[in-house]
């Protein structure tokens, strides 16, 4: 049994993306900000729910190295935790970028410091980030520009760990949706058409074939998911 370390499961993403791995067999390690959010998994087997506040190092250090000494490998983890924020420069504070920074950049950063180590010592392991469109396409970008910036991080901490880890097996992928189909994002927009929007299902059964032998061969790996947004 696969084990898998899911980051931000509870989120709108995080719960299509946890119930798709438990249905296929895998052992899932979740971390969710608090220990309320344990209700969200009462009727789910095989997963380990974590309270960790990930934009704090030490605590997400002790995460990572915890459940390696449990389970004794960690296979891949999905690191789904993140925040958006819109804004251009005219409204975006130094303090903004920081909170940005914080939960897009370090939340990831503070997990994978740990596990890609790990993963090089067990000679395999797949890490995937959750990248955003404005940070590949400026003239959506500087609309979000501390989210952007944040998100943008992310590319060139996978292709600086794909270079280190050239030749192994171990990985580091990055997803980039389009517009989640969810509710919060039918309310907040109700004039677009969600049909053209990416199904969290759909992005899971993605993720999930990244985590599998069948995403064995793919190296240095950006997936743009829009469907038609």
């Amino acid at each position: 049994m696969k084990t898998v370390l899911i980051t931000g499961a509870n989120g709108n993403m995080g719960l299509a993306v946890t119930r798709n791995l438990l249905s296929k067999g895998y052992r899932v390690v979740a971390s969710v900000a608090h220990e309320q959010d344990r209700k969200d998994f009462k009727s789910l087997t095989n997963i380990d729910v974590q309270p960790v506040n990930l934009m704090q190092e030490e605590e997400a250090h002790a995460f990572v190295q915890s459940n390696i000494k449990k389970y004794g490998k960690i296979d891949a983890a999905l690191l789904l935790v993140g925040g958006f924020a819109a804004g251009d420069i005219s409204v975006t504070s130094g303090a903004d970028l920081h909170r940005q920074y914080s939960l897009n950049f370090e939340t990831a950063y503070f997990v994978t410091r740990p596990l890609f180590q790990h993963m090089q010592e067990m000679s395999g392991g797949k890490i995937v980030l959750i990248g955003a469109r404005p940070a590949l396409v400026a003239e959506q970008g500087h609309e979000f520009l501390a989210y952007s910036l944040s998100k943008s991080l992310l590319f060139k901490l996978a292709e600086y760990l794909n270079a280190a880890a050239k030749g192994s097996n171990v990985s580091v992928s990055v997803i980039v949706p389009s517009t989640l189909d969810t509710q919060l994002n039918r309310k907040s927009m109700p004039e677009a058409d969600p049909e053209k929007w990416v199904k969290p299902e759909q992005l899971a059964e993605i993720l999930e074939f990244l985590v599998s032998e069948k995403g064995d061969p793919l190296r240095e790996t950006v997936l743009k998911v829009y469907n038609n947004a």
